[in-house]
């Protein structure tokens, strides 16, 4: 694709690197059968190849885009799978990134969207508000109807996504020993989301990681990976929580990994080098999903034998982000359950950060889609490594859905999962 950018423009690096991927753009359109907004709205806006388009222009042009640009963009999961597709190497994240930066700099949005993004991450990325927000939420669902009929959407996907129950408390230790021979040590990625929605997963995570002989910490002055900041666009905040992350691991003494079971903040923390240049590149580079490290370590041995089918859902982050596809079904088969693949996996769930929030119409049609291709699958549970689409594919299946890991701990001598466990023989 030709670019006319100004020496001016190319002194800035990002606008650079930009420049470069857009250079490297062929037109093939393989991206547009593996995106899900094209996948649905068939408009060539609404493809990885329409968009870069657009930034191509809007970046050219400078200064405010139109609102049709904007809404175009918006609409974009950052999912990936074009990534996954593009025969010739578009680094398309790098794109869309700097496409919302742009935008978040220079176009006025109504006041209602500028609250909105203002709140969800005052909100989501601070545990205990969104403790208090979930609370309210539980109260308030009997309103989501009325929220959908006055056409409130983002109010009516938020009750929507209010979990009635969180599971156990979390426990407060700080630091928790490995079992038998000591291997490492690992710190363990608290997130924020997580905590409110799934604190059970990080204390299957916990025990799996320990039971395999590392030592687990939770890093004081931790906080949001950053990730939620750069799907707004908003790339300061985002490099602000990266750097205080960065400093609470410094502080943790010597780490072998440092592991999330969040998919979504594993993308995000791999991408700390390009996020941060080489202040970031350390964290990146120890960066781990659980399931991945847990695979590099060996899974410990097997001791709950069961024939349970499992349906598992690959994260987007995970897949496309990251690269990661069959380590997951791998490790399940290898615990002893009978993983069935769901057809389209590499589509979206429809939860990708906020966008289930900011786009409760197009994330509805794409958690309708892929609920009807799990259910096609007749698995006893569902299983996803990102609590987002745990969220958001939970309350419309009929199968209860856990982490992965949960079902690792389970298999190697830890609890049944509480969902699995409360749910009528």
């Amino acid at each position: 694709m030709r670019t006319a950018f100004t020496p001016e423009q190319l002194a800035e690096p990002e606008t650079a690197a930009s420049q470069a991927n857009i250079r490297k753009c062929v037109h093939c359109g393989f991206c547009t059968a593996t995106c899900p907004t094209y996948v649905l709205l068939g408009d060539e806006r609404d493809s990885p190849r329409g968009r870069i388009e657009l930034i191509r222009a809007m970046l050219e042009d400078g200064g405010a885009p139109t609102k049709a640009t904007v809404t175009h963009i918006d609409r974009c999961l950052s999912c990936l799978a074009c990534n996954t597709t593009c025969p010739s190497g578009v680094d398309y994240g790098q794109l869309i990134g700097h496409a919302r930066g742009h935008i978040e700099t220079h176009y006025k949005r109504p006041w209602t969207e500028r609250t909105l993004r203002a709140l969800i991450p005052a909100v989501l990325t601070r545990p205990r508000r969104l403790a208090a927000a979930l609370i309210a939420g539980r109260l308030a669902r009997p309103l989501e109807p009325l929220f959908r009929a006055l056409r409130l959407g983002p109010l009516a996907a938020l009750l929507r996504l209010t979990p009635s129950s969180t599971g156990p408390a979390l426990d407060r230790a700080r630091l928790f020993q490995a079992q038998g021979e000591r291997r490492g040590r690992v710190a363990l990625l608290q997130g924020c989301v997580e905590p409110a929605l799934a604190p059970q997963v990080r204390a299957a995570a916990i025990r799996l990681i320990t039971r395999a002989g590392f030592d687990v910490v939770l890093a004081d002055g931790e906080g949001c990976c950053g990730a939620l900041s750069e799907h707004l666009g908003r790339t300061d905040e985002a490099r602000g929580f990266a750097r205080a992350n960065i400093e609470a691991w410094a502080q943790a003494g010597e780490l072998d990994a440092i592991v999330t079971t969040a998919a979504g903040c594993g993308t995000t923390l791999k991408g700390y080098g390009h996020l941060l240049g080489e202040d970031g590149a350390p964290a990146a580079a120890l960066a781990r999903d659980i399931l991945e490290f847990v695979a590099e370590i060996g899974l410990p041995p097997v001791t709950q034998k069961t024939r349970l089918s499992v349906a598992y859902h690959a994260p987007c982050s995970l897949q496309h982000g990251q690269q990661i596809k069959t380590t997951p079904p791998a490790l399940l088969a290898q615990a002893g359950f009978e993983v069935r693949h769901v057809p389209e996996g590499h589509l979206c769930c429809g939860s990708a950060g906020a966008y289930n929030i900011l786009q409760p119409d197009l994330a509805s049609q794409l958690r309708d889609r892929k609920v009807a291709n799990i259910e096609k699958v007749a698995a006893h549970v569902v299983s996803a490594g990102n609590v987002g689409c745990m969220a958001q594919l939970a309350p419309a299946l009929s199968a209860p859905v856990v982490h992965p890991v949960e079902l690792l701990d389970w298999a190697t001598g830890g609890p049944l999962p509480d969902a699995i466990a409360w749910r009528p023989s």
